[in-house]
């Protein structure tokens, strides 16, 4: 697996929510990593670091249907 994810510490926000719909987070190397949290073992999302303020800047702008 690239980038260390296997043995990534893997975390939720503080805001998830109890039904189990959030996604996971993991620093990893000069990355950061994105799963599911229903899936831990299903695919997983490898960004830079910029990539990922980026897209958690878009998503409080409301620029992403969720």
């Amino acid at each position: 697996m690239p980038h260390g994810l296997n043995c990534a510490a893997w975390r939720k926000s503080r805001r998830s929510q109890q039904s189990g719909e959030c996604v996971e987070v993991a620093a990893v190397q000069d990355a950061v990593g994105v799963r599911d949290s229903k899936d831990p073992v299903g695919p997983k999302v490898v960004l830079h670091p910029s990539a990922f303020r980026r897209l958690i800047a878009d998503v409080r702008d409301g620029l992403h249907d969720l």
